[in-house]
């Protein structure tokens, strides 16, 4: 089916968004937007298909678009053996002890921001805390300056902001296209300097990694250590505002959390569902396939909408209800099957300790009344670019 896609915007918290969706989902689960040829689905079921099947709906979109510049080396964009090849030389490096030994720094780093702002009655939640401190946390991991996390910032803005409309765009963006040439350029320095200087951080780990004899390149390791810093920070920045901005609409879920931190890490898991940060999934199909009554022919764009899929009332119940104590919660914010993404422990861990932390120092919190919250301007996330908040 084709139909011209008017999707609502989000500035709302999704609300309006939410109920369009639901109607998605009844009445036109899979459908072509012919001003961006490209197939939409909208349910759980058919999205967890699109990611459990790489043979079919295969991630690398440049057999239907030209955006070899921007994805190459990353592991997101590709399909198995090389998937696998490099996901297993990525892993030997960006192990689980490798984040949960971050775990120290992330409570020291989570207390001194918050310490800048403890006597304040209001603060931008996401420029004072959410956004530095993922910021910091995989820049030292990666072992690049932290203070050049004014860079990071300016890549990010000129990536995700206004010229960032559509990605068969992106190639007439000028800016956008040397954003990611000046982000390339910067790491792929720090990786040619570890090949030569090798140090105690991932970068080095990645460049030395080696599985069956093969090693990673550095368009590879650049690919990598890309996707972890600007995926990995917008995760966590989206993630405590969006927490934060649900808290205030549930303020007895605060409360409950406050009183029983065990809650937490449940309350993370129900935020990345309720406000997903990733709205899209994109594959490519290879043949002819079948989702929810509707065939898409081979070599069509299909996106996945997250967002709708954690809240299908056909997996989920009462899916507009804010739960913290959502059991069991298969949300699919992280993705799923082969390309569930690599930093979500890191998300997850930093997550859990800047909001007991955010708990334990603010015993009210709340969002600025009359406040703007302004959105990324990419139709790839859904995230406050600044959320003030008050505290008495």
């Amino acid at each position: 089916m084709s139909l011209p896609l008017a999707r609502p915007g989000l500035h709302d918290g999704g609300h309006e968004y939410f109920a369009w969706a639901r109607t998605m989902r009844d009445h036109h689960p899979v459908v072509f937007d012919e001003a961006g040829a490209t197939w939409h689905v909208f349910r759980y079921e058919d999205a967890v298909t699109i990611s459990s099947d790489p043979a079919t709906f295969s991630n690398e979109i440049q057999r239907v678009m030209p955006v070899d510049q921007l994805i190459r080396g990353n592991i997101g964009a590709m399909d198995p053996p090389k998937h696998r090849q490099m996901r297993k030389l990525v892993s030997q490096a960006f192990t689980a002890r490798t984040v949960s030994e971050l775990a120290p720094r992330i409570a020291t780093l989570t207390k001194e921001l918050l310490d800048t702002v403890t006597d304040r009655d209001d603060f931008d939640l996401v420029a004072d805390v959410a956004y530095p401190l993922p910021v910091i946390v995989i820049a030292e991991l990666l072992g690049v300056p932290p203070s050049d996390r004014h860079l990071f910032h300016n890549w990010v803005d000129t990536m995700l902001g206004p010229a960032y409309n559509q990605l068969t765009d992106l190639l007439e963006h000028q800016e956008v296209m040397s954003a990611y040439a000046a982000l390339h350029e910067y790491l792929a320095d720090h990786v040619r300097d570890r090949r030569q200087h090798p140090r105690e951080d991932l970068l080095t780990r990645l460049a030395f990694a080696e599985a069956d004899g093969d090693r990673l390149d550095d368009d590879e390791i650049v690919g990598f250590a890309s996707f972890l810093l600007l995926a990995g920070h917008l995760t966590i920045t989206v993630l405590l505002a969006h927490a934060i901005r649900c808290f205030d609409e549930h303020p007895d879920a605060y409360a409950e959390l406050r009183a029983d931190p065990t809650l937490i890490p449940s309350a993370i898991e129900e935020v990345l569902r309720y406000r997903s940060p990733f709205l899209p999934e994109r594959r490519v199909t290879t043949r002819d396939v079948e989702l929810s009554g509707q065939v898409v022919p081979a070599n069509s764009l299909i996106t996945a909408s997250l967002l709708s899929a954690n809240h299908d009332e056909r997996r989920f119940t009462e899916p507009e209800r804010f739960d913290i104590r959502r059991d069991p919660n298969p949300h699919l914010a992280f993705g799923h099957g082969i390309h569930f993404c690599l930093g979500a422990p890191l998300a997850r861990l930093e997550g859990r300790i800047a909001l007991q932390l955010l708990l334990e120092r603010f015993p009210v919190l709340h969002v600025k009344p009359g406040t703007q919250i302004p959105l990324y301007g990419s139709p790839e996330i859904f995230g406050p670019k600044s959320l003030w908040v008050i505290t008495r």
